[in-house]
């Protein structure tokens, strides 16, 4: 429980962090054109600080903890989200500055969608097990 808390609030910072690095750099040098900054506000929102809130109430719920795939889980999806957002934030920085932008980042950017989508089917496959299993005995419930 204390993990997921702990990685809400990194993800909240970051997120708003990540917010006022937008403003601040487009404002330094007057840039006013499209820019992949745009969205990494709300993507380090939504897929970093929103999914964990939402997953404190399954800890609590579920336990989710204590299952074997949980681990999997938070590795797996933390690093889709690191490098999805990380590589946006760089070809965004880069676009404001006026550096050219290589193409080999899109596809960096793509293996982190990837390996966000791995998360989203361990999580998935984590929530059945869970909500299949009876919390007092530990056997999935009888049909």
């Amino acid at each position: 429980m204390r993990r997921i808390l702990y990685t809400f609030l990194t993800y909240t910072i970051i997120g708003l962090l990540s917010g006022v690095y937008y403003r601040e750099l487009t404002k330094a040098y007057d840039f006013t054109g499209d820019t992949q900054l745009v969205v990494v506000h709300t993507h380090t929102l939504m897929l970093g600080m929103f999914m964990f809130l939402i997953l404190i109430v399954f800890e609590k719920l579920f336990q989710l903890s204590k299952y074997y795939l949980f681990n999997w889980f938070y590795y797996v999806y933390n690093i889709g989200v690191v490098v999805t957002v990380g590589m946006m934030a760089i070809k965004g920085t880069m676009q404001v500055v006026g550096a050219h932008v290589s193409p080999g980042l899109a596809g960096i950017a793509g293996l982190g969608h990837m390996t966000l989508s791995a998360g989203f089917i361990i999580l998935f496959f984590l929530l059945k097990k869970a909500i299949l299993t009876d919390p007092i005995d530990g056997k999935p419930y009888q049909k």
